[in-house]
């Protein structure tokens, strides 16, 4: 293939969806929401606009929960259309995603008829995991067979970063190239390529410990809220652990992919627990799906969360945690030590907890050459598709591979083990599964190394698996306790931006890192093009640091906290005047000060899952690192006529409102992030843009922006007008007296105070305002009750 070839398969403008469900419609939405004009097709509606279904399910997105749209707006870039009188539109589609119902028949009958309408180029692709590709493949007309493919999107499509990517036999190598790229780039997933078996990789482990959790559970048992305290966080996988995993998905989904692997994997020697249990088939059949019906494992009955009581079939009080004996087990430091102290026990909840961790284990070991072409791609399906800290490889290795393997090796010989199948030689021949040069093919016994598609090249830091090579984050130019300003090494390509990186607890923002900001930027104004402030782990920034405030707020040195509250002004303003572009590299929390931050930078490159906004309100305070500053002095700029007001009342109540935006998009549309900001779609590419933006701005000749010697106000009648809305907001029972007083401070220092409409002010005015307010709220005894509340509980209270 030669060169321009090459680079015209890449280029996938244009998608078209088949299938109006509730997959293929959000699929729909997420191509929308990365900029790809997307055609939502369906069978034409029996009355009416032909193209009423899909219209149907394009209204349903806005209603969706969580949202599948980055923005209201986003729905525009989806047309309907059906498969009667639309499949011109077909034409000038690079790419096709086909996501109808799990029926060969019916997907044959749409290969045929769609097939003349492709564009020569055009790759065709199912989003299927019941079906087999190859055969659905048979299906496809001969000259499509090499575009054709199977693409695995988890849902909801928006949130879930996990793709699975499956080849047929006869599928061009560049066309899954092209896919990947595009699945990475624009769509911002972590791609992993699976083989053609049922479930693919990540359902494929995912259930079987789901199953294997449930049967042990009842073998030892033990109640489902118990169970899932010992397999939530306390094993690093996410809050819902197992059976709020199955509620969440929706038990009705969950039991149909057990079926597909009760239905296709007969050979399996685990096949007779790929069932669904008698409970959860009377739940279903009561219409208790879980999350969606609000019941389902568990339910709420007026505050009361209940779970079910299999032994009896009745919904009992929920909360009960596992016994302090096994959770301290659990909270041993070293994996290895931990997994043998589990092993070890007596403890019916150890036990349980080995079982399930081992028979995970022996699964993925029997199964490995069969469904991957390496251990990587099993732990990534697992970490990106269900959530664990740790992929299941990774949790072995870690707790020593060989000891782990003789106990795996032993209980099947005892008999304990779901499977008499004994492990492969080559696991007890090794040890492990990850090395510093790849991570193991077991169909081939040797080290597959990383992907070396270009599109990789952008992820200066992509995610590792234990026993790679540790990251190198460069060498340190500064550092104090609180910040690292270094340069990555020169291997990344990324030698010549630094980085300053935040080292404190969720990134928060004390004194610190407001002299290290500062420190920062003045080495880089000396010897550098620019900065960019990254963290390889999000959030951004939670805020201020309210802890480091403790000392001085409990002696009541105010003088101190003042001074605090000024250096963090000066920083915020140092990044904004600083002499070469400072710019923010966002993904997720950007809160309060971190959102002031990111208001300052010359430029912002935002993950498109970062939540960002001022929500100072929460903690009875209001923004006071220039945050107020900015939003008067961009509403003075903006204003149409002299009319401040029109474009200050949206800013204004977002902060009133501590209102955070849903993505990063949302975010730039309140105002928090300027126009000229950039929104990513892959996390892992994050520094390379920020660095790309700081190199174009120093080639344009970057010049600091010149602060106003002044602006406009809208002053007192303005504050008089916001004051209307908050009354009517008190009444209407929206906010609470306090709120109204803190929203009434905010509108004080955003319309400049005691002045007349217009009146020219500088930042500096408003800078004190800020302080002056803020301060004020910090002495008032609720405000203070709002405080020790947001420490204690990390939420917030309104009083």
């Amino acid at each position: 293939m030669t060169a321009l070839n090459q680079k015209s398969t890449t280029q996938i403008r244009r998608v078209a969806v088949l299938g109006a469900g509730v997959m293929g419609a959000q699929i729909a939405a997420h191509l929308s929401n990365a900029g790809i004009a997307t055609v939502l097709f369906d069978l034409p509606a029996p009355n009416g606009d032909a193209n009423g279904i899909a219209l149907k399910a394009i209204d349903n997105l806005k209603k969706l929960k969580p949202a599948p749209l980055m923005s209201a707006g986003r729905v525009d870039g989806i047309t309907p259309a059906n498969y009667g009188s639309d499949l011109a539109l077909l034409a000038d589609c690079d790419l096709v995603i086909e996501a109808i119902a799990e029926r060969l028949d019916w997907k044959s009958d749409l290969y045929a008829k769609i097939a003349p309408h492709l564009a020569p180029h055009a790759i065709l692709a199912t989003n299927t995991s019941g079906l087999s590709i190859e055969s659905l493949a048979q299906a496809v007309p001969a000259e499509l067979r090499a575009r054709f493919c199977g693409i695995h999107f988890f849902n909801p499509p928006r949130y879930m970063y996990l793709v699975e990517l499956i080849a047929t036999q006869g599928v061009h190598g560049d066309t899954l190239g092209a896919l990947e790229t595009f699945l990475t780039l624009r769509l911002g997933k972590g791609v992993v390529r699976a083989k053609d078996t049922p479930n693919f990789i990540a359902n494929r482990i995912g259930v079987f410990s789901m199953l294997t959790t449930i049967k042990h559970a009842q073998d030892f048992g033990i109640r489902f809220d118990v169970v899932d305290d010992l397999t939530g966080p306390r094993l690093g996988r996410p809050k819902s652990a197992t059976f709020r995993t199955a509620d969440v998905v929706g038990l009705d989904t969950f039991a149909h992919v057990v079926k597909t692997m009760t239905d296709t994997l007969a050979s399996d020697p685990w096949h007779s627990l790929f069932t669904t249990p008698d409970w959860l088939q009377k739940l279903i059949a009561a219409g208790a799906l879980g999350q969606k019906t609000r019941q389902g494992i568990y339910k709420k009955v007026g505050k009361e969360l209940l779970v079910l009581d299999v032994s009896s079939g009745e919904y009992v009080a929920a909360g009960q945690k596992g016994s302090d004996a096994v959770k301290a087990l659990l909270k041993i430091a070293d994996p290895a030590e931990r997994i043998k102290a589990l092993r070890e026990s007596e403890l019916p909840e150890a036990q349980f907890i080995w079982a399930c961790l081992r028979d995970v284990w022996h699964y993925i070991a029997v199964q490995l050459e069969h469904i991957a072409d390496n251990a990587r791609d099993v732990d990534f399906a697992i970490r990106w598709g269900f959530g664990w800290a740790q992929g299941p490889f990774e949790m072995w290795q870690a707790a020593g591979w060989k000891a782990v393997a003789e106990a795996i090796a032993a209980d099947i010989a005892a008999g304990q083990t779901l499977s008499s199948t004994p492990l492969p030689a080559w696991v007890l021949q090794r040890d492990g599964v990850h090395a510093a040069n790849g991570s193991l093919n077991a169909a081939t016994g040797e080290l597959v190394g990383r992907s070396t598609l270009p599109v990789y090249q952008r992820q200066l830091y992509p995610p590792q698996v234990l026993g790679e090579v540790a990251p190198d984050f460069g060498q340190t130019i500064y550092e104090n306790d609180s910040v690292r300003m270094w340069l990555p090494p020169a291997a990344t390509g990324g030698n010549d931006v630094p980085v300053l990186s935040f080292k404190t607890k969720a990134h928060c923002i004390g004194a610190g890192v407001l002299a290290g900001v500062q420190e920062s930027i003045k080495i880089a104004e000396q010897y550098y093009q620019g900065l960019v402030i990254w963290h390889p782990e999000a959030p951004f920034s939670v805020g201020a640091d309210l802890m480091s405030m403790g000392p001085a707020f409990m002696t009541g040195d105010f003088a101190a906290i003042e001074q605090m509250v000024a250096e963090f002004q000066n920083t915020s303003q140092a990044i904004k005047y600083a002499k070469v572009p400072v710019v923010g590299a966002a993904q997720g929390y950007a809160f309060g000060g971190g959102c002031e931050f990111l208001m300052h930078c010359a430029r912002v490159v935002a993950h498109v899952e970062t939540y960002i906004g001022l929500v100072e309100v929460g903690v009875g305070l209001l923004p006071a690192g220039g945050g107020c500053k900015e939003f008067a002095l961009r509403a003075s700029k903006l204003a149409r006529n002299g009319n401040i007001l029109e474009i200050l009342k949206d800013y204004y109540l977002a902060m009133a409102t501590a209102k955070v935006g849903t993505s990063a998009e949302e975010g730039q549309q309140i105002g928090y992030l300027k126009e000229s900001d950039i929104v990513v779609m892959n996390a892992n590419e994050l520094l390379f843009v920020a660095q790309a933006q700081v190199r174009a701005m120093a080639a344009t000749g970057y010049r600091a922006p010149v602060p106003p010697k002044a602006f406009a106000v809208a002053g007192r009648s303005g504050a008089a007008t916001i004051r209307g809305q908050l009354v009517n907001m008190l009444e209407g029972g929206f906010i609470s007296k306090y709120d109204y007083h803190i929203g009434m401070q905010i509108a004080e220092v955003v319309t400049g105070g005691d002045v007349e409409a217009g009146t020219l002010v500088n930042e500096d005015w408003i800078l004190k305002l800020e302080r002056e307010r803020f301060m004020g709220l910090l002495k008032k005894g609720k405000t203070q009750e709002r405080i020790m509340h947001m420490i204690e509980f990390n939420k917030p209270l309104r009083n």
